[in-house]
């Protein structure tokens, strides 16, 4: 038996009302796996013997989540509930989704098709867990198994090749011998995978608590050649998989991996471009990685410090490996006289009405530098030393 979490307790009083109805119903998947281990949880999923119009015909508010593979989203008590049919799948011309979806009543039918065993649990509401296919074991041992053929699952859903490799890094966690063959002999489907559904997956497991381990599974099982870029970078994959590292969010993901290919600005741009990343992570990681470049240099300047921001010497930090080369760069970067250009004590406004200068392209040139001085602690930031400067700076000019 197993103790009812709140996430869950919340969620009850959809599982008594379809039970009520004669149905059964049950909490699925991965946030049993996570109930077990202790684990936070994040989505609360629940699987029932009732066909999708039977469900919306219990519930006032429902909204067709994803209907076509029986799924109902129920709204009735707040926070929204996704509610599945069991249901049994064929046919996976696209090595992700089933061509054909059979609504069943049976839940050894369906737990037959997850992918893990570990996945493939059911938690009634009295705490009782159904486990047919030897996930408890599993957990206890450590073991992400396939359930029945892994060659069959991987071959229905080519994702779940790298979903391994993410528990086995969250985890901590080792995939079982015939599950690692399975995905060593299949890593080639990975890249009829849509990519973002493999940078989801990716970015996860190099979150993870065992990263380094995940991605020595991913170059023993050839995965790495399946996504974009890593197959050119073996040997630097290879070092950075001998390392123990801990990041805590996707920028120092892509920014380790970026600072040791090498890559500079265009190379990242390209990089991230491939794995469909999103325009702010882009930017992040170039900053990240400039800042990174010049520590390894021992030539870190209050203007890098400036312009990576507050965050990004927060993620350099966390990536670069020898602590003795950013000790003190958080707090110099605290030290710095302005953090951004707004805190400059004159506007361009300011010089215009004092007669410094009249509106023109010039104006952008000196506020740039009196910003890039204030920076650099040769101006202080302040209006009268301001304005003295920009007339300076216009009378060399």
């Amino acid at each position: 038996m197993v103790e009812i979490p709140k996430e869950f307790h919340e969620a009850l009083p959809i599982l008594q009302k379809i039970e009520s109805a004669g149905y059964e119903a049950y909490f699925v998947g991965g946030s049993v796996r996570d109930t077990i281990l202790k684990r936070p949880i994040h989505d609360v999923d629940i699987a029932t013997s009732a066909y999708p119009s039977e469900v919306k015909a219990l519930f006032k508010r429902t909204v067709d989540t994803g209907i076509e593979h029986g799924t109902v989203m129920i709204l009735d008590h707040g926070t929204g509930y996704e509610v599945t049919t069991f249901r049994t799948e064929s046919g996976y011309q696209d090595y992700r989704r089933p061509d054909h979806v059979t609504f069943v009543r049976s839940l050894k039918e369906d737990l037959k098709r997850r992918d893990f065993t570990i996945n493939a649990l059911a938690l009634a509401e009295n705490g009782q867990v159904t486990d047919l296919f030897g996930g408890l074991s599993d957990m206890r041992k450590h073991i992400i198994r396939a359930v029945g053929d892994p060659n069959e699952r991987f071959n229905e859903d080519a994702l779940r090749m790298m979903r391994a490799v993410r528990f086995a890094s969250q985890l901590d966690f080792k995939i079982e011998d015939a599950t690692l063959a399975g995905i060593a002999l299949h890593s080639q489907l990975l890249a009829k995978i849509a990519v973002e559904r493999s940078h989801t997956e990716f970015v996860k497991m190099m979150l993870g608590s065992d990263a380094n381990h995940g991605l020595k599974i991913m170059i023993q099982t050839n995965l790495y050649q399946h996504v974009p870029i890593l197959g050119e970078h073996l040997d630097q994959l290879r070092q950075i998989a001998d390392t123990d590292f801990t990041l805590t969010n996707e920028v120092q993901v892509w920014a380790l991996l970026a600072f040791k290919f090498g890559f500079n600005s265009q190379q990242i741009t390209r990089f991230l471009k491939r794995w469909k990343t999103a325009n702010k992570i882009i930017n992040d990681v170039i900053l990240t990685v400039e800042l990174l470049f010049a520590i390894q240099r021992g030539q870190v300047t209050n203007l890098t410090l400036y312009h990576a921001g507050s965050e990004n010497v927060d993620n350099a930090i966390a990536v670069f490996a020898d602590q003795s080369k950013t000790t003190g760069l958080s707090e110099r970067y605290n030290r710095l006289a302005i953090k951004n250009k707004h805190q400059l004590k004159i506007t361009g406004g300011e010089l215009i009405k004092r007669g410094v200068l009249k509106p023109s392209p010039q104006l952008g040139q000196v506020l740039n530098y009196l910003e890039q001085n204030v920076v650099a602690d040769k101006i202080n930031n302040e209006p009268e030393d301001l304005v003295q400067a920009a007339i300076n700076f216009l009378n060399e000019d």
